[in-house]
């Protein structure tokens, strides 16, 4: 009886590091001094960049100002609140590492990394005080305590969120404090500002113009013309107006429709501008999620004896939205530069306070540079953590693959 060898066929290895940088970058002359010219830009300008942050720039703007980048004008008596809001964001975080773990692990250690740096920071002009420097390093306890009542039983990852969620509500509540409180005096708006209000716009931003926007998506595929025609007005006209040009109507030109012994704040005012502007685009990318589910899927849930909402809900929504993370995750991110657009409507947000910054001192104002280099790598660290978020949570529900 005749035998049968069967050969079997090792898929091709990848190519070491010298044979995969002699075919894509030393595959010809031209390749090669392409390959010599472009290494020299980048060593010429990588090291010219360094001298300059690390021996010919000043930073004096930002080591002797660190509290106005952070709160602004906040009441320094008040601070306090500012440093409870920070313990509360510390515990959840902790809790959250142990939860979830993997990508908030990464972010966690990052912002303990951030506190370790501000407990040791420059002791000159308006510095950090002892017993805020204290304060600060308690705060790694903080995420301590929260890591070890994160793994009790009782801890599930929808209460982490609802606690997340509370937990802005808490902060507002103490930032703004209430008019006739002795303990909790109210601080007006106008006072706040810096990095605490770039993120209360951003977060504030995305947590609202989210659920807005799903809403906005679902009423344009709506069957009801009220709705679907309403849905339709509402995000062709929004999309049609620059950001600066809602928030211009959202603080100038609102007041005027309100009855004289109405006022609306005016960073609530920002807010609902910018909330409703990222709503409008939220609206269009969970739009294009909705369209790419197959109609099959309905149909297979009409089957079952699902009714319309919970074939919305359960079906059709969750894997819209698994979809179209990306473009959500970059809207999120747009909007996150987008807060400093609030500074054209008197919102001392980050960018804002640098300004000011640099326009308050004479000395200051050949110094410009270094502070705008601060402020942009403040946000590409956050937009950086977005992006970073996006694609573990991308790989974790397997977005692109069958």
């Amino acid at each position: 009886m005749a035998t049968i060898s069967v050969e079997i066929v090792e898929p091709p290895r990848p190519p070491g590091p010298l044979a995969w940088l002699r075919e894509n970058l030393f595959s010809n002359w031209f390749n090669s001094i392409l390959t010599m010219i472009s290494l020299v830009i980048v060593i010429w300008g990588s090291i010219s960049a360094l001298r300059w942050v690390f021996f010919s720039a000043d930073w004096t703007p930002v080591a002797r100002n660190p509290l106005l980048f952070l709160v602004g004008q906040y009441p320094r008596e008040s601070l306090w609140r500012v440093g409870a809001s920070l313990a509360i964001v510390s515990f959840l975080a902790g809790v959250s590492w142990r939860q979830w773990g993997g990508t908030m692990r990464a972010f966690v250690l990052l912002y303990a990394a951030f506190l370790f740096i501000g407990v040791f920071w420059s002791p000159k002009g308006e510095t950090l005080t002892l017993p805020m420097r204290i304060f600060l390093a308690s705060n790694l306890g903080f995420i301590l305590l929260g890591y070890l009542i994160g793994g009790l039983k009782l801890i599930t990852p929808r209460l982490v969120v609802i606690a997340w969620a509370l937990s802005i509500v808490i902060t507002l509540m103490l930032l703004n404090g209430f008019s006739n409180s002795p303990i909790l005096s109210h601080v007006p708006t106008g006072l706040w500002g810096g990095l605490m209000v770039t993120l209360i716009l951003a977060v504030g931003g995305i947590a609202l113009s989210f659920p807005i926007g799903v809403i906005l998506a679902l009423g344009r595929r709506s069957s009801l013309p009220v709705v679907k025609w309403f849905s339709i007005i509402f995000i062709e006209v929004v999309r049609g107006v620059p950001l600066i040009g809602i928030l211009f109507l959202s603080s100038v030109t609102l007041p005027l429709f309100l009855p004289q012994d109405v006022r609306v704040d005016l960073l609530l005012r920002a807010l609902v501008g910018m909330t409703l502007f990222s709503a409008a685009y939220m609206a269009e990318n969970v739009r294009g999620g909705l369209a790419a589910i197959p109609p099959g899927q309905e149909e297979a849930a009409k089957a079952l004896g699902l009714n319309n909402f919970q074939i919305t809900i359960l079906i059709i929504l969750p894997q819209a939205l698994r979809a179209v993370i990306p473009p959500i995750v970059g809207q999120f991110i747009s909007l996150f530069k987008d807060t400093t657009l609030a500074s054209g409507v008197a919102v001392l947000e980050f960018l804002a306070i640098g300004r000011s910054i640099v326009q308050s001192n004479p000395a200051y104002v050949s110094k410009q540079a270094e502070v705008l280099v601060f402020i942009a790598a403040v946000f590409w660290i956050f937009c950086y953590m977005l992006s970073y978020a996006s694609l573990r949570l991308e790989a974790a529900l397997g977005v692109g693959e069958r």
